[in-house]
């Protein structure tokens, strides 16, 4: 027997809409303060309880924060108010020391003088060479600096700072030899004697360049006097050195300053990894580079027409 529905009378039909339209009209009328103050106060509670959930499972979860770098150098040498300098004291116009006096003079020294006077410490000078150059440094100094140049070898060992000027090897020899050698060719014979001092890049570029050369080393201080001498035919330096001996020597000549056989930076080493010092040192750099200071040194040097 199938069942029907039981049919609603009219009266009934009509409370039941009645019912529905009420219902309606409360759900699109306007919460009450007291609605809108208890829905708050649950959605409140709900976020703060998500939030500490969440915070308490990220917390638990996140890797810990880096740890905070050792003490730079930097605070050792304000510690200690004193800033070792490493450097060779041989290599005019950058760094030169007075056997007499006891005195270093140049372009690096007056430089590092100034970073000094910065940092408010006093300089305690380290003598080296550069055969030993990176070994005193690592061993015995916060900077190194004197015409030294940025090479991949020396920056696995140390940073550098940013760099003063822009270099590259070339020759000079006595002034009526000059278009003899010109090129790596014409250096590169056992009759042309090329002269360096032992150590640093002088001496690796002559050995990579001219291995067919005749090459002699000699004291740095006095290289210069053998080719005026005619004790040896050329020798291959840094072109902002070339420039001033050009400069101090009558006899002397730069071969081809402006175009160079190759190109490197000159900068002062600095404490591998350690970031703290070098941006110290870096920013004092570009003040000095940009306020006057680095060209009032250099001026007495290279005077007003050297462009390095």
């Amino acid at each position: 027997m199938t069942s029907h529905p039981t049919a609603l009378t009219p009266t009934a039909a009509l409370l039941t809409a009645a019912g529905v339209a009420v219902a309606l009209l409360a759900a699109c009328s306007p919460a009450s303060e007291a609605d809108v103050d208890a829905g708050a106060d649950a959605s409140a509670e709900d976020s703060t309880e998500g939030s500490t959930e969440g915070s308490t499972e990220g917390s638990t979860e996140q890797a810990a924060p880096p740890a905070v770098e050792d003490t730079s150098r930097l605070d050792e040498v304000l510690d200690a108010g004193s800033l070792a300098v490493c450097t060779t004291g041989d290599y005019p116009p950058f760094t030169e020391l007075d056997e007499e006096t006891g005195e270093y003079t140049g372009i690096d020294v007056d430089m590092a003088r100034d970073l000094a006077e910065h940092l408010a410490v006093e300089i305690d000078w380290v003598q080296t060479t550069w055969d030993d150059l990176m070994d005193d440094y690592l061993a015995e100094c916060d900077i190194a600096v004197g015409g030294i140049s940025i090479n991949t070898a020396r920056s696995e060992q140390v940073f550098f700072s940013a760099p003063l000027m822009e270099d590259g090897k070339t020759p000079i020899t006595r002034c009526e030899n000059v278009d003899e050698y010109r090129t790596i060719e014409q250096i590169n014979d056992p009759d042309v004697t090329s002269i360096m001092p032992s150590g640093g890049t002088n001496e690796i570029f002559a050995q990579e360049h001219y291995p067919d050369g005749d090459l002699v080393t000699h004291d740095n201080l006095t290289i210069f006097d053998q080719i005026v001498d005619g004790e040896a035919d050329v020798m291959t330096t840094d072109r902002s050195e070339v420039l001033w001996i050009a400069h101090e020597y009558d006899e002397l000549c730069a071969v081809n300053p402006d175009e160079p056989f190759d190109y490197f930076e000159k900068a002062y080493m600095l404490p591998r990894g350690d970031t703290v010092m070098k941006h110290y040192v870096d920013q004092w750099l570009v003040m000095a580079l940009n306020d006057g200071t680095y060209d009032e040194i250099t001026e007495p040097w290279f005077g007003d027409d050297v462009d390095l």
